[in-house]
């Protein structure tokens, strides 16, 4: 995700602060031109006073006060609760620190057009990183108050490396965070029916938010899917999960139970897992919900790093095969999010051009697969 730029001479609205032409009275009766010196230090008190301005404006923006969320400015927000997922995660809540009933209208633009995210500032290195929104469903522990507030809930790693989320993991409740947004990631096409989403770790966020955005178009002519591929590296992130693409097996007779043979009466289709739990990670309640709502339109399966479960091809075909045979790019969807590494793996890198990332050429699983009647994106 993008960092802030650093403070530079640029206004308000990214564009470089140039000097208008100054014209400059004679004082004397000479009509001699000035000297090369004299031009020289005029312009270099131009340029100083060009690149200060474009300085001030810069800090302005930054610091404008904003009782709405916006793309141009920070509004405030106060840290409501940190609940921990698992040992490295936790669901982060806001609330806006002046609630405005306007926040309502822009989260909710945000929602029907696709995946989105925000920008959260780290004050001391004036530095900033994007997280994505989870949706209200069922699951979720929000009060009717604190969502006519404007609250904003978010699954945030902590990484070791990470300024922004160690900043985040380390400030007290209450507390003031700075956001800036919102920023479409990915806009879903109406024609879209359905969404295979391979989602590696904290990437499940998005890929919630794109089963909410998709299913919240259904209709009695429509019924739209989402089919959700979730790798793990910890238990604990997606603890209580039940892979969907488990299938029950015929059972046994007590000869195979004397003889030795494996006791267990599931099998995967593919390399997916089964991690019910006693206990069931806030993330999997927030799945589990989605699926209550929109029965037979979403179905999850998980992936452990712990038990060498990985996203493999054939999962990916699994996946896709129960798709319609609609020939259209924009009616199936395929979408990817998660580290670095993950989305390489998947379908290639992104890549940066002109101060802006792009989506770069399709490569990896994906590419191997050759599923042209699929859109890709990766998020």
């Amino acid at each position: 995700m993008n960092n802030l730029p650093s403070l530079c001479c640029r206004n308000s609205q990214g564009l470089r602060a140039v000097a208008r032409p100054v014209r400059y009275a004679s004082t004397s009766a000479s009509t001699s031109k000035p000297s090369r010196s004299n031009s020289r230090r005029w312009l270099s008190i131009i340029f100083v006073g060009a690149t200060a301005a474009g300085v001030g404006a810069y800090i302005r923006s930054q610091n404008t006060s904003s009782t709405t969320l916006n793309p141009e400015t920070f509004t405030k927000y106060s840290l409501v609760s940190r609940e921990p997922v698992s040992a490295t995660s936790s669901l982060f809540t806001l609330r806006p620190r002046k609630p405005s009933d306007s926040n309502y209208d822009v989260y909710e633009e945000a929602w029907q057009t696709g995946v989105w995210s925000v920008m959260f500032k780290q004050p001391q290195l004036q530095i900033g990183r994007d997280y994505t929104p989870l949706p209200t469903t069922a699951a979720t522990s929000l009060s009717v108050d604190d969502e006519n507030e404007g609250c904003l809930r978010f699954f945030i790693r902590k990484d070791p490396f990470g300024e922004v989320s160690r900043y985040l993991h380390n400030i007290d409740v209450g507390a003031d965070i700075e956001l800036r947004g919102p920023k479409i990631e990915c806009a879903i096409p109406k024609e879209t029916e359905e969404i295979l989403f391979i989602a590696g770790g904290t990437g499940i966020a998005p890929a919630l938010q794109a089963g909410y955005s998709l299913l919240n178009r259904t209709n009695a002519e429509r019924r739209p899917r989402i089919h959700i591929l979730w790798a793990n590296r910890l238990k604990d992130d997606c603890a209580g999960g039940y892979s969907d693409s488990l299938k029950p097996q015929p059972r046994q007779g007590w000869l195979s139970g004397w003889s030795g043979s494996p006791k267990s009466h599931e099998t995967t289709r593919g390399n997916a897992v089964d991690v019910r739990t006693e206990d069931t990670s806030l993330i999997v309640r927030e799945l589990e919900a989605l699926k209550s709502q929109y029965p037979g339109q979403v179905t999850v399966d998980y992936y452990l790093d712990e038990e060498n479960t990985f996203i493999k091809k054939e999962d990916i075909r699994s996946a896709i095969a129960p798709a319609s045979t609609r020939d259209s790019r924009k009616s199936k969807l395929i979408l990817v999010s998660g580290p670095e590494g993950f989305i390489s793996y998947m379908a290639g890198p992104k890549l940066w051009a002109q101060g802006q990332e792009l989506q770069g050429p399709l490569k990896g699983v994906i590419k191997e697969l050759d599923l042209k009647e699929w859109g890709v994106r990766k998020l």
